[in-house]
């Protein structure tokens, strides 16, 4: 496989210190670079910016510019896509670190969301950083290598069904009721047929 795991995702940020600030003392990630030009390097274009990196445990980091001379939000949003689809999120070690954490933010005065089971895949919490980012912290709940494996050979499934309704008005089809991930292996049948 040519990608061996992710080096970073990169975002606009408000304020490069605050970021710092936040990343550092709120999440506990090392401040591992920094960097910043007056002309951007890959296109030529004037852009006066800093770029600073967040490093995780597994050495997979996350990044940010502050382009204080550009235009547009610092979410990086377009203001018409919904703030909870654009976002990061973090795996951490358990659902008992998940809720922890939950508490912590919460002590640091944080509107956290969830947590929120995901398909019995995993578990969230979600909140926002400094500069409009959603954040989340997730948990894997599903640690069967045979569900694991039936979600893998079922994700062709819901994408059928998805570009067949763009909806889900139609999910018993695929999972066997109107709401929730309940599987019926007769429903799933059905679509794949």
């Amino acid at each position: 496989m040519l990608c061996k795991k992710l080096h970073h995702a990169a975002y606009r940020c408000r304020d490069a210190a605050e970021t710092v600030k936040f990343y550092t003392e709120v999440l506990g990630l090392k401040f591992s670079h920094a960097m910043g030009e007056d002309h951007v390097p890959s296109t030529g274009k004037y852009s006066p910016h800093v770029h600073i990196f967040f490093e995780m445990e597994d050495g997979s980091s996350i990044a940010f510019f502050e382009c204080p001379q550009d235009p547009g939000e610092p979410s990086g949003r377009d203001p018409g896509t919904p703030d909870w689809v654009q976002h990061f999120a973090f795996e951490v070690e358990s659902v008992e670190v998940l809720l922890q954490a939950k508490a912590d933010l919460e002590a640091r005065g944080l509107k956290v969301i969830g947590p929120t089971n995901h398909d019995d895949f995993i578990e969230s919490i979600y909140f926002f950083d400094p500069s409009g980012h959603r954040l989340e912290l997730t948990a894997r709940t599903c640690h069967d290598p045979v569900r694991l494996k039936s979600f893998e050979d079922e994700a062709p499934q819901v994408l059928a069904l998805w570009e067949k309704t763009h909806d889900w008005s139609q999910r018993h089809l695929l999972f066997g009721s109107r709401s929730g991930y309940q599987r019926d292996q007769a429903a799933n049948k059905e679509v794949s047929a």
